[in-house]
């Protein structure tokens, strides 16, 4: 045991003796004692402190709380630098460059940053640049034509530390071409409930994998921090997030509450920030979340004496998004308690301006006091300095070449090989390169969906292939490597066929989502839309060898899916590369293999879907795969019939889905009121038979269609996300009176949707939740989510009801009298 080893031994060994909290002090009251200690490297030095030194003498009040401050490109104009100090901007992960849409490649980008820059050089006074904030999560993943690389929790499954601070240096260099200073990542999160929908973010369930990783991300993204040119040489800024505890919320909800003793907090959640700190991160991001009660934004203990004391972090602590507006007694433009708290620098998207205007006035009452400011000024200063911030020349951006160029397509690429984890082969794996392969599924050519959230958007939802010009989709990968060795490739997303393949590759998973909108109940697949499951049973009763390709975010609770394939394959969210899966999946001619898989789970895998909270170590630790399996070429093993009790009720398992594929999944069901004036029967829903159902309304008498369950749900959530209720319809016979469409009391006039509609054609409604709310819905206590209903005529036919996170198109009707 080497004496790194055995520090850390030694550590361990004290914490779980130790008492949950001390006696003078409440849960959320960190002890400084107790924690690691660890020490900034590089960031302090003579010179840079007399550089400083002579900037905070010139420095006006008004420039110093201006540093304090990050804004948002899709809430502040470049002008408004020309009046007020900011220290910093950032582009938020929907948010556009200037005069340019989201969805953008490097030059609109790179003429933003100059636009900003240029603005404020103009303001006079002291001259402070500006520091340029991205989440650049897995590669620089706003921008067009940008190196996807595999999201974490695939990194994780790779177990390689070398790895990691190739990709962070590829990231580095493509987030410093596009104008940009500063990368939000990386992320040291330990997830514990794989609800949350930020578990693909985290490298791994256990520690050690987070703490390998850390120091190497860090190492890549910024390079040797005492130069003091990190942007000169293609590198930018890191920022270790988010301290404390995000992973380890109550039931995974994101931004809750982690409601640990400190020391599982310690051997838990802050493992990741010694290597980071000792590696000379430059910034680490407070969290959203509470620990104990208290918001991590507005925790002295933690900011001002754990991290900036025993752990010795010499770079700034920088707020997330409005985050400081969730400490108690604080909202986005008002929060000195943030400040004394130890945040140096607020994330302020779109509370910037009322929030420079109160931090000013509590900086000049006291509240905030004047060493409080020109700590956290020091602080952006040193980092701004060691970055090369002050320097003229910035050779890397626009740099031609550097944007989803070979080299790091190449790094992305190996990365997705040696994260494949193969959970089951019955002999069907490697495919031969010269046979018949026909690759199927919802994921099989859609770089979008195999990039998952965070990628050109926040949510990375709505992405089309055409937005990914450096990118190959799963499909082309297999299309290449079997036509290279006389073989064939054919895409057929539903699986039909004329030509008998050999063997079937579907590739099916989770669409997109971030954080928030990513949260779950439970861990079943597809509750109550198993449309992938039916694909897999199709070719298998057609007897083609089916091969799963699973694209997701976490473990999820898959038995029958996994009894349906004759090999399953965890390929996590892989990115822009593709062709990474056929490298291992597809042998030679012969079916030898060219490449044998390397990935182990870093995340156990659930037996059942209740199984939410399922990490190694547990008292009672009994999952389906545990942390760490992953089968091979060279070391087989067999996968019996598993179970396909999911373990959960329906109405927890299935609250989004509720009339799909000419089915109302549990728990609901279709409701006629009263049944003598209104006739449903099964109708063709495009080119499937009996997938619709046709709803006739006689007239005469108020009458209505609902879909209900037995008991009442919870949408709140889903309503303050944005969500809406999606509605798949085929106006028959337009309607005679007032129609409305309502959840539960909120009802909204969709009269002049239905004829305004053509007869005849299938077309879809998206209502944003918020409008039924608004109209009266008690979104707490949900029954039916689902009710159309009039007085008159009306002959509609209704093909699916369900839940949606894409925003396109969604309208609000008026809310009828």
């Amino acid at each position: 045991m080497n004496t790194r080893t055995l520090t850390i031994a030694l550590m361990a060994t004290t914490l779980l003796s130790a008492p949950a909290f001390a006696a003078d002090g409440p849960r959320s009251t960190a002890h400084p004692a107790l924690w690691p200690a660890a020490k900034s490297q590089g960031l302090v030095d003579p010179a840079t402190e007399a550089f400083v030194d002579g900037l905070l003498a010139k420095m006006t009040l008004e420039e110093k709380v201006g540093q304090m401050i990050q804004a948002d490109t899709a809430s502040i104009k470049a002008e408004d630098l020309k009046t007020y100090p900011l220290g910093s901007i950032l582009a938020g992960g929907s948010s556009p460059p200037l005069g340019a849409p989201d969805r953008s490649p490097v030059g609109p980008w790179v003429d933003t940053v100059k636009a900003f820059r240029d603005a404020a050089a103009q303001r006079g006074g002291t001259n402070i640049p500006l520091m340029f904030g991205i989440d650049a999560v897995h590669g620089n993943n706003n921008l067009v034509g940008a190196t996807l690389f595999p999201h974490n929790i695939a990194l994780g499954a790779a177990r390689d530390p070398e790895l990691i601070r190739r990709i962070g240096a590829a990231t580095g260099q493509e987030t410093a071409v596009s104008g940009f200073d500063w990368a939000f990542g990386p992320t040291l999160a330990v997830p514990r409930d794989d609800r949350w929908g930020r578990s693909y973010e985290g490298y791994s369930e256990d520690p050690q994998i987070v703490r390998q990783y850390a120091r190497e991300m860090i190492l890549g993204l910024q390079g040797a921090v005492s130069e003091g040119q990190a942007l000169q040489k293609g590198h930018v800024a890191a920022s270790a997030k988010h301290f404390l505890g995000d992973g380890g919320t109550t039931n995974g909800k994101d931004q809750g509450d982690t409601q640990v003793s400190e020391a599982e907090l310690i051997r838990l959640h802050a493992q990741g920030y010694v290597p980071a700190i000792n590696a000379g991160t430059m910034t680490i991001m407070a969290s959203f979340n509470s620990w104990n009660g208290q918001k991590m934004h507005g925790n002295k203990s933690l900011l001002t004496d754990v991290l900036k004391g025993r752990m010795g972090f010499d770079g700034f602590v920088v707020g997330d998004w409005n985050g400081h507006g969730q400490v108690e007694g604080c909202t986005p433009t008002n929060c000195a308690q943030a400040a004394n708290a130890g945040l140096d620098m607020y994330m302020a998207p779109d509370s910037w301006k009322g929030l420079y205007d109160n931090l000013l006035a509590q900086a000049k009452s006291g509240e905030v006091p004047m060493a409080r400011i020109d700590d956290a000024v020091r602080r952006i200063l040193r980092v701004k300095a060691k970055l090369g911030l002050f320097r003229a020349d910035r050779p890397w951006e626009g740099r031609e070449g550097v944007l989803g160029n070979a080299d790091h397509r190449a790094i992305a690429r190996e990365a997705v090989a040696k994260s494949l984890v193969l959970l089951k082969n019955d002999g069907v794996l490697p495919i031969k390169a010269s046979a018949k392969v026909l690759v199927a599924g919802s994921g099989a050519d859609d770089i979008g969906q195999q990039s998952g959230g965070w990628t050109l958007s926040w949510q990375g939802t709505d992405n089309k292939n055409s937005d990914f010009p450096n990118a190959q989709s799963i499909y082309s990968g297999f299309k290449d490597a079997v036509e290279a060795s006389g073989g064939s490739a054919t895409l057929s997303v539903d699986g039909s066929f004329s030509d008998k393949p050999d063997v079937a590759v579907v590739v099916f998973g989770e669409q997109p989502y971030a954080e928030g909108v990513g949260d779950l109940k439970t861990l079943e697949y597809q509750p109550g839309d198993k449309t992938d499951l039916a694909l897999l049973k199709k070719l298998k009763a057609a007897g083609v060898p089916v091969v799963a390709v699973f694209l997701s975010g976490r473990p999820l609770w898959v038995n029958p899916e996994l009894n349906a394939s004759d090999a399953f394959v965890a390929a996590w969210l892989p990115g822009s590369e593709g062709g990474g899966i056929a490298d291992v999946l597809v042998g030679d001619a012969a079916g030898k293999p060219r490449r044998d898989f390397n990935g182990k789970l870093s995340f156990s895998w659930p037996k059942t879907a209740a199984q939410t909270s399922l990490n190694k170590g547990d008292k009672s630790y009994s999952p389906l795969f545990a942390y760490g399996y992953g089968l091979s070429y060279a070391k087989p093993g067999r996968v019996a019939k598993l179970s396909e009790v999911s373990g959960v009720t329906a109405i927890a398992a299935n609250d989004s889905y509720y009339f799909v594929g000419g089915k109302t999944p549990a728990p609901f069901e279709f409701r006629l009121l009263p049944t003598t004036s209104v006739h449903i029967k099964p109708v063709d829903a495009g080119n499937v038979q009996e997938a619709g159902r046709q709803l006739t309304f006689a007239g005469g008498v108020p009458a209505a269609a609902e879909i209900a369950a037995d008991k009442a749900f919870d949408l709140t959530f889903q309503t303050n996300a944005e969500i809406a209720l999606q509605v798949n319809w085929r106006v028959d016979a337009a309607p005679s009176a007032r129609t409305t469409l309502s959840i539960g009391a909120g009802k909204l006039d969709v009269t002049s949707v239905l004829t305004g509609a053509k007869a005849g054609e299938w077309t879809s409604l998206k209502v944003p939740l918020k409008c039924f709310q608004a109209a009266g819905t008690d979104v707490t206590k949900i029954e039916a989510p689902f009710s159309l209903a009039t007085a008159g005529t009306l002959t509609v036919s209704i093909s699916g009801v369900k839940l949606t996170t894409d925003p396109t198109g969604t309208t609000c009707p008026a809310k009828a009298d």
